[in-house]
């Protein structure tokens, strides 16, 4: 179970990155992010490498355009995430939530977002191109925010759940021995 509950939008926001290539044989990295609450897709980095400094820069991107930063960011311990810049980065502003190495099912959010990604993206395309990688990706993470319905939104769209939400986040309490 999570430790923190995507109860509402910019609670949680989870990352995590998936490798491809050009036909040349060359490596396309892809970091994408969604919000737990409403599955929107808030990111689209698609490079040949991505340093935690490129991370950080499309964060800033990312928070600046969805009203973030979130409470917490989830992701597995990839060296990117696990990096200095990155915990500077976060310090006293948003809260790193590592899922325990070898468990990406409890980083399920973005896990099946990935595996959509794949399924429905990446293993119908070769890219001649790393610019075609970018533009297609991106009209793919377009598609999934304004028309993938959810039947966990209520058959609604990412985009259409997000203009609609009125959750709020409600802390759990704990107790401290």
């Amino acid at each position: 179970m999570p430790i923190v509950d995507a109860d509402a939008p910019n609670v949680v926001w989870a990352l995590d990155f998936q490798f491809d290539s050009t036909i040349d044989g060359k490596t396309v990295k892809i970091a994408s992010m969604v919000d737990e609450h409403t599955r929107m897709s808030l990111l689209n980095i698609v490079d040949r490498s991505i340093t935690a400094g490129r991370l950080i820069e499309g964060l800033e991107k990312a928070f600046a355009m969805w009203g973030g930063p979130p409470l917490v960011l989830r992701m597995d311990n990839g060296p990117e995430f696990i990096s200095e810049a990155l915990r500077d980065f976060c310090a006293g502003s948003v809260g790193m939530s590592y899922i325990p190495p070898g468990t990406p099912w409890n980083n399920g959010f973005i896990e099946s977002f990935n595996n959509r990604l794949r399924d429905e993206c990446l293993n119908r395309n070769y890219w001649p191109t790393l610019l075609e990688a970018r533009v297609v990706i991106e009209d793919f993470k377009d598609d999934h925010n304004h028309r993938h319905r959810h039947s966990a939104l209520g058959y609604k769209t990412p985009a259409e759940y997000a203009a609609g939400c009125t959750h709020r986040h409600q802390p759990v309490a704990c107790e401290i021995d």
